[in-house]
């Protein structure tokens, strides 16, 4: 049975799943719906999304102001830093963020929730992330914010010397104090 930490930020959950290994390998369960629903994670996913990425890449942070998606990320290979961002103006931890290690060798997951931002750094050779989605991608509704926002101060893990891998689009996102947001 998987475990579900909390973070500093309580609507961002760390899935911890049960593994079970033998000389064949593993199993472990990636999401079971009545103990997400237990664990207060109650939305329905519609979409599921794969992307493989080379080491220094930074993807993010990106978010939807339409169809806004939450998100169940994990690693199926390598190893990357997630972050999220909360967009809720309602929210105590608004302008806050969270970074998980995640990796094929921890297996964690982690939950984010509608409303909030998300980016994470490659940290080895390759990685691919796979997530699930609560709704479906809409790219009139899509925002970035810039990844190296000074508001935001995101202690991203990247050595001294090293340069992030980022698209054009990402570059060109907007600074935290200009981004749309959420109530």
């Amino acid at each position: 049975m998987s475990e579900f930490l909390q973070t500093e930020i309580p609507d961002l959950i760390i899935i911890r799943p049960k593994v079970f290994t033998d000389l064949r390998g593993f199993f472990m369960e990636t999401y079971q719906k009545e103990r997400f629903t237990q664990a207060g994670i109650t939305n329905e996913f519609v979409q599921d999304n794969h992307s493989s990425s080379a080491k220094w890449t930074l993807r993010g942070l990106h978010y939807q102001t339409t169809h806004t998606q939450g998100k169940l990320v994990r690693v199926v290979s390598g190893e990357i830093f997630d972050v999220a961002v909360d967009l809720r103006t309602s929210s105590p931890f608004f302008g806050k963020w969270v970074g998980v290690y995640l990796s094929d060798t921890n297996k964690d997951q982690l939950w984010i929730p509608p409303k909030f931002a998300h980016g994470f750094l490659v940290l080895s050779d390759r990685a691919d992330v796979v997530y699930k989605a609560t709704d479906y991608y809409d790219p009139t509704g899509e925002r970035t914010i810039r990844w190296d926002d000074p508001d935001l101060a995101i202690e991203w893990p990247i050595p001294v010397g090293e340069q992030p891998i980022i698209s054009k689009k990402d570059a060109a996102g907007a600074i935290f104090k200009e981004a749309e947001v959420f109530e």
